[in-house]
């Protein structure tokens, strides 16, 4: 009996994975009829990928991947110049057939896991070709402007930015600083997005769940506005407050599990309990007061624009450079005043500024969870306050059963932390 050795057993892998992964973007490929390449065009091109890659690695050359590449890219230009379309120029079909080449060699290479990633990313680019023409369609010149402008402060400034601690208290770092924005900034520009591509066509989680993401006080003004003009929105509206204020807890979630996974326990133990309360009477009232109607989208700015982008530096700056004077000078008692003060406005700023503090041990694990639940609580009693100014009594009346569970949630929450 014939075992095959590790050698052999390397090459039949790397040859079945690449013939899958042609396989899987020529099928793609294969449902345009105007695709002068197909399923088995694509299949063969990338076992053509592995094998230029083997022979190259044989041969000592690195010219034969290189040459094949060309040969590719060659065959399938000439075979769309042999019979011109007019509607289909043919050229993500030919960069299409030139990725499937370069992933089978890659293959072989020993990097399958890149490889397969990158396959299913390039096969989804082709399938949604009419979805991500419709989003370049619905983004203003203003949006896309605002996107590059955020792109490049993420990508090329941040990283020259220096990572010392500086000012009073050594409580300021540029690159921890704008490292935040970039953090509270692209979770807020995926809710924008999302409301701008489906707006109010999927329903009250949608818009509900991104408004929160962008702005859970802008999502809460919008519709008490809107329910003082139409007393039919109400059930709705108070269903979209509370989905978005819920949003807001989840959101401090994910930014502590980024941040400082250390204390995702205690965190559970705090905010949870509001969480699953709140979720459970938001369930209540929808299930009990349904409403019809157009849902209304919350105006808001794109998250990525610079003068956004840099108003929150300047606050989360100001709020971690107060927060490390009081919790020198006063002690957890001024973090306190602090985080009732500050989360009226933005919750996102004294809780990245504790997270801070907490991993230069300046703040213990409960001061940390204490301050963050302050800054809801305030942020929940300034929305109420607003929702009875701008929407009136009617949607306040619906909405305080689920604020008051979440409140109620967290100071449970808390008690619990401090025993």
């Amino acid at each position: 009996m014939i075992v095959p050795s590790s050698v052999e057993l390397h090459s039949v892998q790397a040859f079945a994975t690449s013939l899958a992964l042609g396989l899987l973007i020529g099928l793609e490929r294969e449902r345009r009829a105007s695709a002068r390449a197909g399923v088995r065009t694509f299949a063969l091109t990338a076992l053509f990928g592995a094998l230029a890659a083997m022979l190259g690695q044989l041969a000592g050359g690195g010219w034969l991947p290189a040459a094949g590449l060309g040969l590719v890219g060659i065959m399938i230009i000439s075979a769309y110049y042999s019979r011109p379309d007019e509607a289909d120029p043919g050229t993500t079909s030919v960069v299409a057939l030139l990725v499937c080449y370069c992933l089978g060699a890659l293959v072989w290479y020993g990097q399958s896991q890149l490889a397969v990633m990158l396959a299913i990313a390039t096969t989804v680019l082709l399938y949604f070709k009419t979805e991500l023409e419709g989003l370049s369609q619905r983004l203003s010149a203003r949006d896309l402007i605002s996107m590059l402008q955020f792109a490049v402060l993420s990508f090329v400034i941040l990283p020259v930015l220096p990572d010392t601690d500086f000012g009073p208290f050594e409580a300021l770092n540029a690159r921890q600083i704008w490292l935040m924005v970039v953090l509270v900034s692209g979770v807020s520009l995926a809710g924008y997005a999302a409301l701008r591509l489906l707006g109010s066509r999927h329903g009250v989680t949608v818009v509900a769940v991104f408004g929160g993401l962008v702005s859970s006080t802008a999502t809460t003004l919008v519709f008490a506005r809107h329910t003082r003009e139409d007393g039919g929105l109400a059930p709705t509206a108070a269903v979209v407050v509370l989905l978005a204020n819920l949003t807001m807890v989840a959101r401090l979630g994910v930014m502590v599990a980024v941040l400082a996974p250390a204390l995702l326990p205690h965190l559970a133990m705090v905010f949870l309990p509001g969480f699953v309360l709140g979720l459970l009477v938001t369930g209540f009232i929808w299930r009990r007061q349904r409403a019809g109607g157009e849902l209304p989208v919350p105006e808001v700015r794109n998250p990525t624009e610079l003068p956004m982008a840099l108003g929150f530096g300047a606050i989360y700056a100001t709020v971690l450079l107060c927060a490390a004077w009081l919790g020198q000078a006063v002690g957890s008692k001024g973090i306190y005043a602090l985080a009732l003060i500050s989360g009226i406005t933005d919750v996102d700023a004294i809780a990245l500024s504790s997270l801070r503090l907490f991993s230069q041990a300046k703040l213990e694990p409960g001061t940390v969870l204490t301050a963050m639940a302050l800054a809801v609580l305030a942020s929940l009693l300034f929305k109420l306050g607003l929702i009875l100014t701008v929407g009136g009594r009617p949607l306040a009346l619906k909405v305080l059963p689920g604020l008051l569970a979440i409140g109620l949630g967290l100071a449970g929450g808390l008690i619990a932390l401090a025993v």
